[in-house]
């Protein structure tokens, strides 16, 4: 008998020395996921999940990444230092024609807009013709510059399109009048108004939304769990952010989400949505495109880059 005990309690130790065994009641394994994003407002509801504590409620521990360009976004992506972005379609395609495999797992709420600089005066995008826009080059940005270009009756071809990869030298090169206009995602887009910039047109008068929230495959393969918890706390923070006005935590954006303090009074949030899949329409529309350019070798369809397990 007291080999027994002896045996019995040698097991329960162990077993209460286990990763993801606790003695404490109801607590439960750290999990972990780290998550790229921008300085855009598709990003908000990740950075909202971190401060209000929705991840920790979840049990999940997010690291958030910030970069300032969609190349060095992926890069950190493809050398396994985050498993996740705030991205887009043309991310994933590039990945997997790369051999690179990614999942979009859901779509994000973001808006992309062509500003004029200020020393256009009230010029119109046919205006535009000869004059340099900043993009960064195969994202989309150009993506949506193209688009927008193409509903105004104009050709890629008639601007002259000047590579800037950083969103934030972009911004200041179009507040300087270093370029004549400029494609921004929001909250820069507004911060462009703020300092005289004008509006021209933008993704949601066009109504496409190629922005999205990936994996990487080993991401979904090995952490379904962890990628399941973190859109729990994603949806509850789009309900925080359907029911509080912007006053309450824009200070929050301006300091861990790198957004500029002079949006304050102007900027405007799109609807947010909780976890859905990116529309098909929206998908097919930048396969063309991309495949327009030449710029990847396969056709993807839908099935084959969407991972429809964690949203709707």
């Amino acid at each position: 008998m007291k080999r027994f005990i002896v045996a019995f309690s040698v097991l329960t130790l162990a077993l209460m020395l286990m990763p993801g065994i606790s003695s404490c009641p109801g607590a439960e394994a750290s999990q972990s996921l780290s998550i790229g994003v921008l300085p855009d407002v598709d990003s908000i509801p990740v950075i909202i999940a971190q401060q209000n504590g929705y991840f920790r409620k979840e049990g999940l521990d997010v690291r958030i990444e910030k970069f300032k360009s969609a190349q060095d976004r992926d890069s950190a992506l493809q050398t396994g230092n985050i498993d996740g972005a705030i991205s887009d379609i043309l991310a994933a395609a590039f990945a997997s024609d790369g051999g690179f495999e990614v999942k979009i797992t859901s779509m994000t709420n973001g808006s992309y807009k062509l500003l004029a600089g200020k020393h256009l005066g009230e010029a119109a995008i046919s205006d535009l013709s000869g004059k340099s826009i900043a993009i960064s080059k195969n994202t989309i940005i150009e993506y949506s510059t193209d688009k927008m270009l193409s509903e105004n009756g104009m050709k890629p071809d008639d601007v002259n399109k000047t590579v800037i990869p950083q969103i934030p030298v972009r911004l200041e090169m179009l507040n300087n009048g270093k370029i004549d206009a400029a494609t921004l995602p929001e909250p820069l887009a507004s911060s462009a108004v703020k300092a005289g910039a004008r509006i021209l047109d933008s993704t949601d008068k066009l109504d496409i939304n190629p922005g999205v929230l990936l994996f990487t495959g080993k991401s979904v393969q090995s952490k379904a769990p962890e990628i399941r918890a973190f859109y729990k706390a994603y949806n509850s923070s789009v309900e925080y952010l359907q029911r509080e006005h912007l006053s309450s935590y824009i200070d929050i954006l301006v300091k861990e989400a790198g957004f500029p303090a002079n949006v304050k009074d102007v900027l405007t949030l799109p609807a947010y949505t909780k976890a859905a899949l990116p529309a098909k329409k929206d998908f097919d529309g930048v396969i063309e495109w991309l495949k327009s350019k030449g710029l990847i070798k396969h056709s993807y369809k839908y099935e084959d880059l969407v991972d429809a397990g964690f949203a709707k």
